[in-house]
């Protein structure tokens, strides 16, 4: 099987993958395709740190402003589009570069997972959406743990639709969702990857992301917040749910102070930021490019072109 050329930055939030990213596709005749579950909702820019115009430096890019905020999307049609996509970019002579910190989403592309074989099962959905509200996420996390242990262990029990998406699979197939995934590990991937991580010491990690908090505050967040309310958008959307907004939500509506929302926001995105890690460590296809204060761009992208020269994709 001929494999495609395809680049993979990955790495935790504020880590700087956008930046190097924009310029490195500049370098490489690419076109960059977004890995993060955030950005593809529409009117949802300050929270989350979504590229502009400016910073797209004239890269076409993919999977932003995809879908309205009050739109199911799934990681089957995640890896749908982003394969589409990548062949668009590649017809076109140019590399794909995909960027982002959503594992699942980048997981399923490079690991080809497949998802023709299941199917939506409505009925089973909203049976356990229902048990999810009467008895709550804990009681249906632990239905989960009893057919897929594995799953349940990856899961946080607050993740309730990907909790619900895994039991529906197993409810379906008769077979966990993580045996699906071991299976199609076991086919080469379509892709020849580049694959990149990017690291910073955790001191310095997190005062960006205290700092990014900061700035998305400055730039008007509540404003964003409020503005999506007034469209409709509410709490209980799986985007509205998303870092940034559920918790402009709790101080709005008279349930936090500004002050606790936002040390909430920014320990939260601290914790998500370490989950990231934990998540992309596991993959030892990663070449990790630490970076350090005193680091340039202009090194860093260098070192990013010498890896991707190695794998053979420049």
């Amino acid at each position: 099987m001929c494999q495609k050329p395809l680049v993979v930055i990955v790495g935790p939030t504020a880590v700087g993958k956008t930046g190097l990213s924009v310029e490195l596709a500049s370098r490489i005749n690419g076109e960059i395709i977004s890995a993060d579950s955030m950005q593809i909702y529409r009117y949802m820019d300050i929270g989350t740190a979504k590229v502009t115009l400016e910073e797209q430096n004239g890269i076409r890019h993919y999977l932003i402003d995809e879908i309205m905020p009050d739109e199911e999307f799934s990681v089957a049609q995640y890896k749908e589009l982003a394969d589409r996509y990548i062949d668009k970019i590649l017809e076109k002579e140019k590399l794909p570069v995909m960027v982002g910190g959503t594992g699942l989403y980048v997981n399923s592309v490079v690991n080809n997972v497949k998802f023709s074989e299941t199917v939506t099962d409505w009925e089973y959905r909203n049976k356990l959406n229902a048990l999810a509200e009467t008895e709550g996420n804990e009681y249906v996390h632990k239905m989960l743990e009893e057919v897929d242990p594995i799953t349940a262990h990856r899961l946080h029990v607050n993740d309730i639709r990907r909790v619900i998406r895994a039991l529906e699979v197993h409810h379906f197939t008769g077979i966990p969702i993580s045996k699906h995934q071991q299976e199609s590990l076991k086919e080469p991937s379509p892709y020849r990857l580049a694959f990149i991580g990017l690291t910073m010491e955790r001191e310095w990690l997190y005062e960006r992301i205290n700092e990014r908090v900061d700035l998305m505050l400055e730039q008007g967040l509540i404003d964003e917040v409020k503005k999506l309310m007034d469209m409709g958008y509410h709490r209980d959307l799986t985007s509205m749910k998303g870092l940034g907004y559920k918790e402009m939500i709790d101080y709005l509506e008279g349930l936090s102070s500004y002050e606790e929302a936002v040390e909430i926001l920014k320990r939260d995105t601290r914790r998500y930021a370490k989950r990231q890690l934990t998540w992309f460590r596991r993959d030892n296809r990663i070449h990790w490019i630490h970076i350090e204060k005193s680091d340039h761009k202009k090194e860093l992208i260098e070192k990013c072109l010498k890896h991707i020269a190695e794998i053979g994709i420049i």
